[in-house]
C-alpha cells in the first residue's frame, strides 16, 4: 500500500507529464496564502471541465481507480484510503474553473515539484459559499483576507461574485467584526461600492427564488418543499440542472 505522499507525488508527476493543465488547492494553497498548516486527508486539484476526461484517463492508465460521483463539479482518484479530488466547479455550480484561474495562478514547489496554486481570489470565491451545518468555510475566507487582503485583486474578486455580491459583502462585514485592527486589509472603495449597492437595492416580492441552496445543499430544502420557493441553483437562474441537483442532494446522507 502506497503512502499518501507517495501517491500524491506520483499522481502529480503523471499529470504534469500528460500535459493536462491543473492547479493545486486545498491545504497546500491555504498554507501558502493564510500561513496556517493543517493535516489533510486528500489532495485538491483544479482542472477545466474540458480536461477532466484526459486527466482521469492518464491516472487510470497509471493504475489508479477513478470515478465521477458528481458530474457537475467533482471527480475522484483513489489509491486505497488516500484520494485526490479533481475539481472543475463547485457543489453549487457557481465557481467553475476557467481560464482566469490559470492566468492568475501562483508558482509554488510542492513535494519537490514546480507547480501552480489556485489564486487566492478564486479560493475565496469558492469557499465563501460553503455554509453547511457540518462544514463552514467562512473562517478560511477571513484568514485569507487577513493575510492576502492588501495584495489581492479586489476588482477581479468582485467580478467573480457577480450577482451574488451580497455573499462577499457578508464576509467583509464579518471580517471587520472578527479583526477590528485589520479592517484596512479591505479597500475602502469596495466597502463603499457594496454598501451603496446594499442601500439602493429593493426587495422583489415576485421573485420566489431561494438562494440559500447556493450556500447549503441541505438546510434550505424545507423552503423549496414547503414554502414554495424555486431553487436558486437551477437553470435558468442558476447553472445546475435538476438531475445534477438531485444527485448532489441524494449524497447528503453519505456525508453524514
Amino acid at each position: 500500500m502506497r503512502s499518501a505522499e507517495t501517491f500524491y507525488l506520483d499522481a502529480l508527476t503523471q499529470l504534469s507529464r500528460s500535459g493536462v493543465p491543473f492547479l493545486v488547492g486545498g491545504a497546500f494553497a491555504f498554507a501558502r496564502y493564510a500561513g496556517i498548516e493543517r493535516a489533510t486527508k486528500d489532495l485538491d486539484l483544479f482542472v477545466r471541465e474540458d480536461d477532466i476526461a484526459r486527466a482521469l484517463m492518464s491516472l487510470r492508465d497509471r493504475g489508479y481507480q477513478v470515478e465521477v460521483p458528481f458530474p457537475h463539479w467533482l471527480a475522484k482518484v483513489h489509491c486505497g484510503e488516500p484520494f485526490i479530488d479533481l475539481i472543475f466547479s463547485s457543489g453549487n455550480g457557481v465557481a467553475r474553473v476557467d481560464d482566469g484561474w490559470f492566468a492568475h495562478a501562483v508558482k509554488q514547489e510542492i513535494l519537490g515539484l514546480p507547480l501552480h496554486l489556485c489564486p487566492a481570489e478564486e479560493i475565496i470565491w469558492s469557499k465563501a459559499f460553503v455554509q453547511e451545518r457540518e462544514r463552514f468555510d467562512g473562517a478560511d475566507v477571513l484568514h485569507l483576507i487577513r493575510q492576502r487582503g492588501p495584495l489581492m485583486d479586489w476588482h477581479r474578486l468582485l467580478a467573480r461574485f457577480g450577482d451574488y455580491w451580497r455573499v462577499l459583502l457578508s464576509h467583509i462585514v464579518l471580517f471587520g467584526f472578527v479583526y477590528p485592527d485589520q479592517r484596512h486589509c479591505v479597500p475602502a472603495w469596495i466597502v463603499e461600492e457594496l454598501s451603496e449597492r446594499f442601500g439602493a437595492e429593493r426587495s422583489e416580492p415576485d421573485n420566489r427564488v431561494c438562494n440559500g441552496t447556493l450556500l447549503s445543499r441541505e438546510q434550505y430544502l424545507h423552503d423549496l418543499e414547503y414554502f414554495g420557493y424555486s431553487d436558486g441553483r437551477l437553470e435558468p437562474v442558476g447553472r445546475m440542472t435538476r438531475e445534477e441537483a438531485s444527485i448532489w442532494t441524494a449524497a447528503i446522507d453519505q456525508t453524514h
